[in-house]
């Protein structure tokens, strides 16, 4: 990679977080070109209500004949300063660093999170092996925002409280701490019209004001010297007689963190050491629960009851993390209402959670089940048992958003309540009120676990086991569709009579999920179906190309994006139960597994490309299938890590 090149320097970013919902976050060159990005972008009630409180640090290098500003801002019509002409390297193995030489000087930043708070520690190694008289100065640009937001230098107003090496920063919304072991002086400045090009090329609003309370500053006369700068929104006096022994075993302590995660699992795989550490980055605490949820991806989504369930398994079960996964579980049952578990919970803690989905709680269901395949551990279901049943029930005997069992077994429900619920205005982008065919795969497949959880707990479970061969029945009678051997997305509710046979990935779940209705000639079509039309490198299609409403690039302004989202865009989330449906039908392990090994080298290669070590949200759905979305997406990490685990590496 060329960091000379400010495009090739941007084409790439980096995350570090704090398993709050905080993060750390840039590009390799330094330059924010989102506003989501910053060295501290803190999660003032965890996972949710991120503020972005740290920018970035300029530093500046002075030898005795000039200045060599190691940063990179973008302001309208120009690029300054251009510091990554001095970036030589930049790594992502172990803990982020950057090498950067200068007048023979050579300045190693790392860049770290504490886990469980809200502290960014940026610390510098510097080697100046001829003794230049020389020194360091860097300038702290903050802000206090939230991460969706912009700021104007006329909204906000600083005051600080300085002391020697650190000072307090103060606003009306926050206060928050810098701390060094240089020198600090306060000079405060507003840096005005920052530009994101990311934001300008969505239509967003893209330009704001930074404010420099001042700057740290060192003096270099050694041959080895090293400092730091600590950004934290804890307790003022939390890192205040913080030194150089303490970051260094911080430091040490989150690399073996780190090493911790890899080895145990991953052995020399370096595919999936990626992974685990791209995994871990999601689980996160939720403060108004005190205990354990999974963030649907970076930068700004919180946690969703449909991406951490269909999450959960990839990120606790095949990694081991089963406390996290117990934990995550009663999140979500402690919230449940009606037989729904949330569709989201809220940016602001007196709001009450969303409840406007209809697969979440099948999911919550099939989470559960699977967690007990894995752990054998009846106690902890006995736990949830009520919350099972509550599901179960609900949706048999009928509960909000018109979700209720009609007299075939199946599920039907309103619009807008599956994963692909895109909507602009009145109009829902991808119509499929009625009966879905994932949902009632969903339904079939927890009606059974509840049934054999049940009965593991000792219950009488016949009655349950009748309905699940009622909706087996109709199901199959109902969903098929001879024409293509497939199955018809969507058929209508009670009263009404249509079905939609559009080609989409949803009846891929119908062969991928632990229990399953249908014959294997059918699987079989399914299967053959969806890789002839919706199979790409990086995920499938949303809709065959074939059909006269895809649309093959998620392009242009808010509403154009919408529309593509679940019209064509590709998911890699959904490559997992491929892989599980594929390996499923096609049962010559040592032929598949090579297959579907070669099948996620485009996933591989990915996790080097966009936000480094880990995986997209979205790509296009014609070539050359470009990434989009969130950079960093939980369940597109968490199944390709739990199909690589259970399909292709045992």
């Amino acid at each position: 990679m060329t960091y000379s090149n400010y495009h090739e320097g941007t084409s790439k970013e980096w995350l570090v977080t704090n398993g709050l919902g905080g993060y750390a976050s840039s590009t390799v060159i330094g330059t924010n070109i989102r506003k989501y990005h910053g060295l501290l972008v803190a999660s003032m009630n965890p996972p949710v209500e991120r503020m972005v409180l740290l920018s970035s640090l300029d530093e500046e290098l002075y030898t005795e004949d000039r200045v060599y500003k190691l940063a990179v801002h973008r302001y309208p019509g120009t690029i300054y300063p251009d510091g990554n002409k001095y970036l030589k390297s930049f790594s992502t193995e172990h803990l982020l660093e950057f090498r950067y030489e200068a007048s023979g000087l050579i300045i190693k930043k790392r860049i770290v999170m504490v886990k469980g708070e809200n502290t960014t520690i940026v610390k510098y190694d510097i080697e100046n092996p001829g003794k230049k008289q020389a020194f360091l100065k860097i300038l702290p640009l903050i802000n206090s925002r939230s991460i969706h937001h912009l700021t104007k230098a006329s909204e906000l107003i600083f005051s600080q409280e300085a002391d020697g090496n650190s000072t307090l920063v103060k606003n009306t919304q926050q206060h928050f701490a810098l701390i060094s072991n240089m020198s600090y002086q306060a000079d405060g400045h507003w840096y005005y019209d920052f530009e994101y090009e990311l934001e300008l090329s969505r239509g967003y609003p893209h330009r704001e004001d930074n404010f420099n309370p001042g700057f740290f500053e060192l003096e270099i006369t050694d041959e080895h010297i090293s400092c730091f700068v600590i950004a934290s929104a804890e307790s003022n006096n939390k890192w205040k007689k913080a030194d150089l022994q303490t970051i260094n075993e911080l430091i040490n302590r989150e690399e073996k963190r780190i090493q911790d995660i890899v080895s145990s699992k991953a052995g020399n795989d370096i595919f999936l050491q990626k992974l685990l550490l791209a995994g871990d980055s999601f689980i996160v605490n939720r403060k108004s629960t005190g205990a354990s949820s999974i963030i649907a991806g970076y930068h700004w989504f919180g946690d969703w009851g449909r991406d951490t369930m269909i999450s959960l398994p990839g990120l606790t079960l095949v990694t081991g993390r089963f406390d996290d996964a117990r934990s995550i579980l009663s999140t979500f049952a402690a919230s449940c209402r009606n037989g729904l578990i949330p569709n989201l919970f809220p940016e602001n803690p007196a709001d009450s959670p969303v409840y406007n989905t209809v697969d979440a709680s099948l999911w919550f269901v099939h989470a559960a089940g699977r967690y007990l395949d894995y752990t054998g551990d009846l106690a902890f279901i006995d736990k949830i048992w009520p919350t099972i049943r509550d599901i179960v029930d609900s949706y048999r005997n009928g509960t909000d958003y018109g979700i209720r069992m009609d007299d075939d077994g199946l599920i039907e429900h309103s619009g807008q309540l599956t994963w692909m619920d895109a909507k602009i205005g009145d109009w829902e982008v991808t119509p499929r009120r009625g009966k879905a065919c994932e949902i009632n795969a969903l339904w079939y497949n927890a009606l059974i676990y509840a049934a054999e959880m049940g009965e593991g707990l000792g219950k009488n479970m016949a009655g349950l086991r009748e309905t699940a061969e009622l909706t087996s029945e109709n199901f199959r009678k109902k969903f098929h569709n001879p024409e293509g051997n497939c199955l018809y997305d969507c058929i209508s509710g009670h009263g009404e009579d249509w079905k939609d046979d559009s080609i989409r990935p949803n009846q891929i779940f119908a062969v991928s999920l632990t229990h399953t209705m249908l014959p294997s000639e059918i699987e079989k079509g399914i299967v053959n179906i969806v890789a002839e039309e919706l199979l790409t490198p990086f995920g499938l299609r949303t809709l065959s190309p074939a059909d006269s409403r895809y649309s093959g690039f998620y392009r242009g302004n808010t509403e154009e994006r919408d529309a593509a989202y679940h019209n064509g865009t590709v998911w890699p989330w959904l490559l997992g139960p491929y892989v599980t449906a594929y390996s499923k039908i096609f049962k010559d392990k040592t032929e598949t597994r090579a297959k579907l090994r070669d099948l996620l080298k485009g996933i591989e290669n990915h996790l080097d490309t966009v936000c480094i070590g880990s995986i997209s949200e979205i790509f296009d759905g014609d070539m050359p299938h470009e990434p989009n979305g969130c950079v960093s997406q939980a369940w597109s990490v968490a199944e390709i890590m739990r199909c690589y685990v259970e399909n292709i590496k045992k």
